[in-house]
């Protein structure tokens, strides 16, 4: 096993940790301060990023809690219009119900006033139809009765007696 290792020589060791330890300080110098500082700005724009992500997370909370209150109460808004125009229709509804009964006993008085003006204007006109052939009836009915001077003298003596009498 030995030979695979070799000989442990102090020099050769004493020349390996003095570059390792040149290159240690050379790497301190120019690598480990950019490499740092890299680093260093690094983790404040991720803490940056995560504050501002955090920021937005709870403005998006707030945001979302306004736009629930909006909808919460455009939904109130809503059902409160549609209440309304409800109650209008309704009302709307009933005073055109009501108008229209108005209307209807309107024209039904005006057709029972006008059919009981046709009614008296017919019983007149039939009246004075009656009258008339009544008194053409009696016309007929006297001038057969009247017909001979005997009959006419009879009548007029009759008729005189019953002035006389009264």
């Amino acid at each position: 096993m030995e030979s695979l290792l070799g000989e442990f020589s102090v020099g050769l060791a004493f020349w390996q940790a003095m570059l390792f330890l040149g290159l240690l300080l050379l790497l301190r110098k120019f690598a480990w301060k950019p490499i740092l500082n890299s680093v260093n700005e690094r983790e404040a724009k991720i803490s940056e990023s995560l504050e501002l992500a955090e920021k937005t997370r709870a403005e998006m909370e707030t945001m979302k809690a306004q736009n629930e209150n909006l909808l919460k109460e455009a939904r109130a808004e809503r059902d409160a219009m549609i209440k309304d125009t409800k109650e209008t229709v309704n009302t709307m509804i009933e005073d055109a119900k009501g108008k229209a009964r108005v209307e209807a006993d309107k024209v039904q008085s005006l057709a029972r006033d006008a059919f009981t003006a046709e009614k008296v204007a017919a019983i007149a006109e039939l009246k004075t139809q009656v009258a008339s052939i009544s008194i053409e009836i009696a016309e007929k009915v006297l001038r057969g009765e009247l017909a001979s001077q005997d009959k006419q003298t009879t009548l007029a003596n009759k008729l005189v007696e019953d002035i006389n009498m009264n």
